[in-house]
């Protein structure tokens, strides 16, 4: 299995001019059955009445609004993967799960992950955590903070989108609260003044 080093990984934020990269890697799937990367913005109703469709026509909505709602890796130009990095208030129903609440301080949130099927298992969602944190930083926030499943096992199921914990504990996560058995509350509190996230094109 090829190195992470070898693929050479640029990132960017995803911004308006980006949506065309956020198209061709979510592909007609939407990234994994439709979500569009509104899982965890939306009602568990409003997001599967909006399935497919619906929530692409959102989430490019948010994307060419302006928001800039996560960060893109690419290799040699391809866009590769996806993480969604904003501040919590962003995502709806994170809010309104007391599981995911560890108390009211402000933090920006990583709640997914999504990689190209040519590109998993090469380290591109720690690599992609690693520039959503710089990117977090960059931006202001003081916190951060993600919701991953805690499994040894290689192959994950549909859960596995919000990321492996251990992916966040070596990027310095610790765990601030676990609601249920296999899956911590991980938090990383940020130091200003680092380097943001790379901006350039891939």
């Amino acid at each position: 299995m090829p190195r992470r080093a070898s693929l050479k990984l640029t990132f960017a934020p995803a911004t308006q001019d980006r949506w065309d990269d956020i198209e061709s890697l979510f592909g007609p799937r939407g990234a994994c059955a439709g979500c569009w990367c509104m899982w965890w913005r939306l009602s568990r109703a409003a997001f599967k009445a909006n399935a497919g469709d619906g929530n692409k026509r959102a989430f490019k909505k948010i994307v060419t609004g302006g928001a800039v709602p996560g960060v893109l890796a690419y290799d040699g130009g391809v866009p590769v993967g996806w993480c969604a990095v904003e501040p919590k208030e962003a995502y709806a129903s994170l809010l309104r799960s007391k599981a995911k609440t560890v108390d009211d301080r402000p933090c920006w949130s990583v709640p997914c992950f999504f990689v190209a099927k040519s590109h998993r298992g090469r380290g591109v969602s720690a690599a992609l955590l690693d520039a959503a944190v710089k990117h977090a930083r960059a931006n202001g926030a003081t916190l951060i903070e993600g919701y991953p499943i805690d499994t040894d096992r290689k192959a994950m199921d549909f859960s596995a989108f919000v990321g492996a914990a251990q992916v966040f504990r070596d990027a310095g996560f610790t765990e601030a609260a676990r609601p249920s058995p296999s899956r911590p509350v991980m938090r990383l509190a940020l130091a200003k003044g680092r380097a943001a996230a790379g901006r350039g094109r891939g």
